[in-house]
C-alpha cells in the first residue's frame, strides 16, 4: 500500500504543496446519524404545548385521517384551543376562526384527569351547540394495552345535543 505524501520534497527538491482533493466521509456520516437520532427522539415529544395528565382507557385508538383541532383543559380548568388559552364563552367563535367556518372538522377534547367530568361535558356541549358535530374525547392508553378478553368501547364520544336541562 503506497502512502502518498501531500508535502513536497521528491527527487528534484520541488517543495510544492498539493491540496488533498478527497473528503473524509466517515465524520460526515457520524454527524448525520447523530442528527437523525436527535430528530427521531424529539419529534414524538412535540405533540402539544399544554401539559395535560390524560386518564387511561382500554378503547381502541381513534382513526386519524386529517389533522384534528385539539381543545385542552388543564388541571386548573383553563380551556385551550390548540395552544391558545380562551374563555368558554369565546370557544365557538375561536373554533369558527380556526376552522374557517368548516363545521365538519374533527375536534379532539383533552381533559386532565383531575378536571371534573361535568366541566369536560360542558366544553363538549358548547362545541356541539356551536354547530360542530365531530367531537371526540381523548384518553391515554394504559401501559399494558387492553386486558385479555375485555371488550372495548369506542374512544370517541359525542357531546349531548341541545340543552341539558331535562
Amino acid at each position: 500500500m503506497g502512502m502518498g505524501t501531500v508535502g513536497g520534497g521528491g527527487r528534484n527538491g520541488r517543495g510544492r504543496y498539493r491540496p488533498m482533493a478527497e473528503i473524509n466521509v466517515t465524520p460526515l456520516v457520524d454527524v448525520m446519524l447523530v442528527l437523525l437520532i436527535i430528530f427521531m427522539v424529539t419529534a414524538p415529544l412535540m405533540t402539544s404545548g399544554v401539559t395535560v395528565d390524560l386518564p387511561k382507557t382500554s378503547a381502541n385508538p381513534v382513526n386519524t385521517d386529517s389533522t384534528p383541532i385539539t381543545i385542552s383543559i388543564n388541571a386548573e380548568g383553563k380551556v385551550f384551543v390548540q395552544n391558545d388559552e380562551t374563555q368558554i364563552g369565546d370557544l365557538v367563535t375561536k373554533l369558527q376562526a380556526v376552522t374557517n367556518g368548516q363545521t365538519d372538522r374533527r375536534i379532539f377534547v383533552r381533559g386532565d384527569q383531575t378536571v371534573s367530568y361535568g366541566q369536560i361535558m360542558q366544553v363538549m356541549g358548547t362545541i356541539v351547540t356551536g354547530g360542530f358535530s365531530k367531537v371526540a374525547l381523548l384518553a391515554q392508553q394504559p401501559d399494558g394495552g387492553a386486558p385479555a378478553g375485555a371488550t372495548t368501547a369506542p374512544a370517541t364520544t359525542t357531546a349531548p345535543s341541545g340543552s341539558s336541562g331535562q
